[in-house]
Formats: structure tokens, sequence, C-alpha cells
């Protein structure tokens, strides 16, 4: 079912660059993916105790995929475009359409077969389509497509594909799995309460699906604290605080949001991201322009209930996503249209790699002590591939490294799911510049590697004649491969390396060696060296004693 990485994308990894056919077999196999994870979701929901998901509830569930399925059969996907607010919805009949795709949608559905059952008193009612179809009695695998596109634009083949292949569907469902996985009685009323916002939030997914695709319908769904998220489209701030059900019915390109106490709010939706209303509890989703001329706009989401860091310390030091007000968002976009530019005088291949891997990106709150300058935050979640999670860059300079950096985080944690680069332990014991803590060698791997791709990056704008902060780049790109310098022979010298992960760290070795056929100022060779040295002396004393010996 997952592809075979070959040697030449291997390395063409290693050296942290890759060609479009290497960018797009990551791409897709983290599609193939989530489409399994989706699977599981609902499998854990169906095999799942009553006590820890209802029977109302897994009805719901099923119901809600058939319309997913359904919205991913509407439109052949060579054929599929973002639909406009005045679109006609009798245009994606489900039987015609299906026929049209010539596909069994997404996948087969879960569960016992038949139509799904009524919701019980208080519970969400399902949703209704037209001839939406039920899932398939005794469907037990899984097919994933194994689309052909590298750009992530084009690997989002229907609208049901562009909800499941979204960076945050990931957390979704993995906190899906979380609740799910817990035991009759096992689960605290705080995490029924999360199980219950989780499952409810596949109905938003499959609305937004089915609205994408022009499939009229109606349905309920629960807004979650006073806010009913609709991914991609918008959010809407209701009446009333806590879970509240708003019935939502869609016809003509637009939705009709009803609740208790309050007027209807008319949505209109746009092509491509988000969707305007002229009603105050309406906020719409945003987007930036794309990279390039000929990209898609790119989701800029400061909405979505699971943009959130999960706790621990890979994140511990990051702020809470957070709503953007309009002055915040010119500043985002005056960095951001600055951003291709230098990201092509860092080398063509960076430019490339963000416009096949970048999905999304989620607006961080800057944390105090980042301070003025060039200084801002950001992360990338294994579970959101495609997500940059960022504080507001100050400069145009700055995201473009920060894109640099975070994508070969990306790229690694998706190579690693194909190919095993190493079988180290977890123990944190080696020495790495760029912190102060002892890190584990698959840490050190990661760090190492994103540090690998920033000196390249820098080197390169470094070389560009009359680039004005030429010799700050130089300075940035001495630090960053004397960092490298000091990592290289821990993760080479490693016992626990495969024979493919070897070949991996030897070939990022190489390309740390080309780089001095070009090289730095000797003054900021010799303070980068001299800040590894320091930075080594600080951590000897610190955590030497507790540890095995360190890397030399």
């Amino acid at each position: 079912m997952f592809p075979v990485v070959p040697d030449r994308a291997l390395l063409e990894l290693a050296r942290t660059e890759g060609g479009p056919d290497t960018l797009a077999l990551l791409a897709r196999d983290q599609d193939t993916r989530r489409l399994l994870l989706l699977r599981a979701v609902l499998d854990a929901a169906e095999a799942a105790d009553r006590s820890v998901c209802t029977a109302a509830q897994k009805a719901r569930l099923r119901a809600d995929w058939a319309l997913l399925t359904e919205a991913d059969r509407a439109v052949a996907p060579s054929a599929w475009r973002p639909p406009r607010h005045r679109a006609d919805p009798t245009t994606a009949g489900a039987g015609e359409a299906a026929t049209r795709a010539g596909s069994d949608g997404l996948a087969p559905a879960v569960g016992p077969g038949g139509p799904a059952t009524p919701a019980g008193p208080g519970d969400p009612a399902p949703p209704v389509g037209p001839g939406a179809p039920a899932p398939p009695a005794g469907a037990d695998d899984v097919t994933p497509p194994w689309l052909p596109a590298p750009a992530a634009a084009e690997a989002w083949a229907s609208p049901a594909r562009a909800r499941v292949f979204h960076p945050l569907t990931g957390p979704w469902a993995r906190s899906c799995l979380r609740g799910l996985d817990s035991g009759p009685g096992a689960a605290g009323e705080e995490r029924s309460r999360r199980l219950r916002r989780d499952l409810a939030h596949f109905s938003a997914i499959a609305a937004v699906a089915a609205a994408g695709a022009g499939i009229p319908f109606t349905t309920r769904l629960t807004a979650r604290a006073g806010i009913l998220a609709l991914p991609s489209l918008g959010a809407l701030q209701t009446a009333r605080s806590g879970d509240v059900p708003v019935d939502v019915s869609c016809a003509g390109g637009r939705l009709v949001l009803r609740q208790p106490d309050a007027p209807d709010v008319t949505v209109h939706l746009e092509s491509g991201v988000g969707a305007w209303s002229g009603a105050l509890a309406w906020t719409p989703a945003h987007a930036l322009p794309g990279l390039t001329p000929t990209a898609p706009p790119l989701p800029f989401d400061d909405l979505d209930p699971y943009r959130e860091l999960p706790d621990g310390p890979r994140h511990g030091d990051l702020r809470t996503p957070f709503a953007l007000d309009d002055a915040e968002r010119k500043r985002w976009l005056q960095a951001w249209s600055g951003t291709a530019p230098v990201l092509r005088s860092g080398g063509a291949r960076r430019l490339a790699e963000a416009g096949a891997l970048l999905r999304c990106l989620v607006p961080l709150e800057t944390p105090p002590d980042v301070g003025a300058g060039r200084g801002s935050c950001s992360a990338t979640r294994r579970e959101a591939f495609g997500a940059l999670l960022s504080s507001t860059p100050p400069d145009p300079v700055t995201f473009a490294a920060t894109l640099v950096h975070e994508l070969q985080h990306a790229k690694l944690a998706a190579l690693g799911d194909l190919v095993t680069l190493h079988r180290a332990g977890p123990e944190a014991r080696y020495f790495a510049p760029w912190r102060a803590d002892p890190r584990p060698y698959d840490g050190l791997l990661q760090g190492a590697y994103s540090h690998l791709a920033m000196a390249d990056f820098y080197q390169r704008r470094a070389l560009v004649p009359g680039l004005p902060d030429r010799d700050w780049s130089w300075a940035q790109h001495a630090r960053y491969r004397a960092q490298v310098r000091a990592a290289l022979p821990a993760l080479v010298g490693s016992p626990d390396l495969t024979v493919r992960g070897r070949r991996f760290v030897d070939e990022m070795a190489a390309a740390h060696e080309r780089m001095a056929e070009h090289p730095a100022p000797r003054g900021h060779v010799a303070r980068a060296q001299a800040y590894v040295e320091s930075a080594r002396a600080l951590w000897t004393r610190r955590h030497a004693s507790a540890l095995p010996p360190p890397n030399e």
C-alpha cells in the first residue's frame, strides 16, 4: 500500500532538496495515511462500547460519512473547481455524478449497512441529501487513492478530499481516537464532553464538503462553546453560549444557519476559501494570495478549533493560536507578499518545496521574550502535515527562513513514515549547540537536518550580488554550518543507523562539506566556531556528569 522510496529520492532529501516527484511521493503518502486515519476513527467508533459512543452518535457518523462520500462522487476529480456562490446545485445529482466519477468515492464506509437510523430525542439530526447513499454493509477494507498531482491544490481532487487532506483534520482525527480508545466507564465527564464535540465536528466537515460539491442538504450541527466552525468557510458566533444546535440548509450556493433565539444567518459561498455574509455574527475564513502567480490562495486559518498546540515539551515555549484583527492581517500580508522572491534568492528548490508542501498557515501569538527585530516563533505538527504555525513575521526574510526551517521538519517526518533511518532509543544524551538540554538521537537528526537547510539557504543568499543583507546572510550561514558540524560526528557514528539511514546521514555530511567550496568570511567563521565551543562548554558543565560521554 505504501510506496518504496527510491535511492535517488532518499539522496535528494538527504541534501535537504527534493524534486517534484520526490515531494509528490511524500505528499501522496501522507494523504493516503490521512484516509487510513479517518477509517480508523470510523472503525473505532463502530467498535466502541455504547457508554463511550452511543448508538445515535454511531448512526450520525455513518450518515455524515455517506454525505462525505456523495460529495466525493459528485464531481469527477479532474473537473472539480471550488464552487461559486451562484452555482446551480441541480448539476451535482448523486446518481449521475457517481457514474461520471467512476469510483467508489473516498473509501468504503464502516459498520453495519442500511440507512442511518434517526436521531433520538435531544440528539442532532442526521444530514439529509437527495439520494444520499447509505454505507455499504460489511465493508472491511479501504483502498486509498494514489493521487498523481504533486501540488497540494491539485492533490485535493474533490471538495471531500480537500476537507480530509486539510492539515487540521489530522489533529481532529487523533483527538477522536484518543477519546474512542477509552474503555467503558474510563472516560471522565471532560473526556466525554470532548469526544462529543470531536464527533460533532465530523458533521461540519461533511457539510462543508457537500456545500463545496454543490449538493443541497439540510442538517443539524452543534456549535462548540458558542462558536460553529465550518472549516474553510468561516465561523458563526451563536446568540447563546455553550454547545448550541444550529440547523443548516444548503441550496443555490448559499447556507442558511438557523439557531434558537436569533435571526437566520445567510452565508454565500466564495470561490476557494471563505464565505461572506452581511451578518455580524459571521466571521469569514481568510486566505493569503498564492505564493506564485499561478498558485491557489493559501488558507490562513485562525478559526479552526483543532489548530491548538498540544501540551508537552515540544511546544512548551510557544503561544496559543489566536484570531487576528485587521491590523495583524495586514502585517502578515506585508511579510507574505515578499516571501517568494526571498525564497527564490535562497535557491529555486526552496520556493518549489514551499509550493508543493505548504497547505495552510496558522497564526500564533508572539511570545513576549521574542522581542523586536527579526524574532518569531514557529512550529510544525507531525499529525498536521502541510500546516505551518507561526507568530507574525517581522519581515519577508524572517518568514522565508521560517518556511525553510519548518518544511525540513515536515519532509523528514514524512520520510520517517516511509523509511526506518535509525533504531536509536528516546534517551536524551546528545549535545546540540542550538539547544541547552540534551537531545535524543532523533531530535539531534531533526535539528541538524533543518540547520543544514538553513546553512544552504543563507549561503545561496550571500552569493547573490548586491544583496543588502549579504554580510548578515554570511554570518547566519557560518553559524548554522558550524552547528551542523558539531552534530555530524554523533549522527554519522551511531551504531543504530539502518543501511538506508547511513546513506542518508553520509549524504548530509557530504552536502555539508560541499559548502566549503564557497566559504564565509573568516571573521564570521571564527565567531561561529567560538559560539559553538562556548555552547559545548556550558552544556558539558551542566549535563556531562549525569550522562554518557557526549559526541566529540
